[in-house]
């Protein structure tokens, strides 16, 4: 007899596909599976509920199938707690340890089920006996002696659904396409940073210099002049260029107001970060003035935070980069918390290192000239969202005219 277990899936699992990625899945890993009930909602918001019988050729191969289906929010009817084993040494986490995903994840311990905390792709889960908590661990945090989630029984995940109400954001699975309809999905961006307000959640931009070289750093000031950005993510290059666009007139040598090289221009970035470096730092240059306008200045004088993290390409850097990479993502994951929308603008390295921060609840918008970006994204994790291919000033100047600033 093939060994065999019984699973369980609930919630809008017909409408959001997942019954059919659970069975589609378990078909690829040559298993089989018996549909022993299945009861479908009858009104929109009603859940649904499938009771299913999964069987593999051996024991190994059908925990292999289980470990994949807690991913998709399929969890065994009659779960134990989950196994437990203590970290060796610093950094180090078991061999046998689960994986995080970034959708809702709860893990069963002495009885009950309890949400893991601060959820992130790519981690571990550490369990905190005196306190009955599971924290979302990054490696590098782990200590000597935690106790580590292993294995994937006792973990039960929450797939992502379908709204309920038609809205612009959805399941960044269908193709990306410059032809899309741009002013409608603005339009719907505009509509979700309005409920971010309403909601008290944070609303964050990740931005990259192509941002500035395109004309775009007027608007993108302009929103955090108006209060439309919470949070701000960047690198040296951003922040590089926006300050010599405040100070020349020029981002890398170009003139912005007439789009021509300037002599001698291709030093003005340089000349920028040593001005900075001598203020002693952004915002000490928004305090002496020297510093009067821009992106940097809006998020100084009217106390945005940001986090500039920098790379091995970095020229400087200006004294507000943080250079250490481990660093700036602690730093990163601190800011993210209650953001609940997050614009990734003209950025391939700082959005996908801050998609793999957020929550996969979290709506994103993607913006970039290259589709591929886009795309990139999503193939990495994050679910909820939509792309959009545009020029970053472009996109800027219409979402400030769908917010009317």
């Amino acid at each position: 007899m093939m060994p065999s277990e019984i699973v369980r899936v609930s919630g809008h699992i017909i409408d959001s596909l997942i019954l059919p990625k659970v069975l589609d899945e378990i078909m690829d890993l040559d298993g089989t599976f018996e549909i022993l009930q299945l009861s479908i909602g009858k009104r929109k918001a009603d859940p649904s509920t499938a009771r299913l019988k999964v069987s593999a050729r051996s024991q190994p191969a059908l925990q292999t199938i289980l470990k994949r289906l807690v991913r998709l929010g399929a969890t065994p009817e009659f779960a134990p707690d989950v196994q437990l084993a203590r970290a060796r040494k610093d950094g180090v986490l078991p061999s046998t340890f689960y994986s995080t995903t970034n959708l809702p994840t709860f893990i069963r311990y002495r009885g009950r089920w309890r949400a893991v905390e601060r959820i992130e792709m790519d981690c571990g889960i550490v369990v905190d006996p005196s306190r009955s908590r599971a924290i979302c661990t990054p490696m590098i945090h782990v200590k000597r002696a935690d106790l580590v989630v292993c294995g994937s029984s006792g973990v039960r995940v929450v797939p992502l659904e379908r709204s309920r109400r038609r809205e612009v954001f959805q399941f960044m699975h269908s193709p990306v396409s410059p032809e899309k309809p741009k002013a409608q999905l603005i339009a719907g961006v505009a509509q979700a940073m309005r409920e971010m307000k309403r909601a008290r959640r944070k609303i964050l931009v990740v931005a990259g210099p192509a941002l500035i070289h395109t004309g775009g750093g007027a608007f993108l000031e302009r929103l955090i002049r108006a209060g439309w950005v919470d949070v701000l993510f960047a690198g040296n290059g951003l922040a590089t260029h926006d300050i010599e666009s405040a100070l020349f007139g020029t981002a890398l040598g170009v003139d912005l107001s007439r789009g021509t090289q300037t002599r001698d221009g291709h030093d003005h970035h340089m000349r920028a970060i040593n001005t900075i470096r001598d203020c002693g730092g952004i915002r000490q240059a928004v305090r002496r003035r020297t510093v009067t306008k821009g992106v940097m200045h809006a998020c100084v004088a009217h106390r945005v935070p940001y986090v500039l993290a920098g790379s091995i390409r970095d020229d400087g850097p200006l004294p507000d980069v943080l250079t250490d990479a481990l660093i700036a993502q602690d730093v990163m994951r601190q800011q993210v918390r209650g953001v609940g929308l997050a614009l990734m603008i003209a950025s391939t390295l700082h959005a996908i290192a801050t998609g793999n921060l957020l929550p996969a609840t979290v709506k994103t918008v993607c913006v970039d000239i290259n589709p591929a970006v886009v795309t990139k994204l999503s193939d990495r994790g994050t679910f909820q969202g939509i792309g959009i291919v545009s020029d970053a000033a472009s996109f800027l100047r219409e979402l400030c005219a769908a917010l009317r600033l």
